[in-house]
């Protein structure tokens, strides 16, 4: 069975930091796309950062410069570095993976994933993030 399982949410004031972690059991980090996303109240799920199975990381226009998708084989733990926070990082964020994304795909859904399309099986329950002014 697959299982996905974020932490390190929190408050943090502007221009802070957070780093989020992402456990999976059941499958190989570097055998599939995964991806960091967030979903903010009465706004559709977007995404943030992805990573393919060659650890090429993809960041949305909003992120780039600030935020960094790593992963560590051996802890089996997918990151999200979030640094220069603003409100607008308000959210709650989700890791997800797709276990058959073709090569070349895994940018999409940092790029242009905005709550539907793709194959994102399975999901995190989430973990907050909020950040004040």
């Amino acid at each position: 069975q697959v299982h996905l399982v974020e932490s390190g949410g929190g408050s943090v004031q502007a221009w802070g930091s957070l780093r989020l972690s992402c456990q999976r059991s059941g499958w190989r980090y570097n055998h599939a796309c995964v991806g960091w996303f967030r979903q903010a109240p009465g706004k559709e799920r977007e995404g943030v950062a992805s990573m393919d199975i060659n650890g090429t990381p993809s960041y949305s226009d909003s992120v780039k410069g600030r935020f960094t998708i790593s992963r560590d084989n051996v802890e089996n733990t997918l990151y999200l570095q979030m640094n220069e926070m603003t409100p607008e990082d308000t959210a709650m964020y989700y890791c997800a993976a797709d276990l058959s994304a073709p090569p070349g795909t895994c940018a999409w859904y940092s790029e242009h994933y905005r709550g539907s399309g793709g194959n994102l099986d399975p999901w995190g329950q989430g973990t907050l993030v909020v950040v004040s002014s």
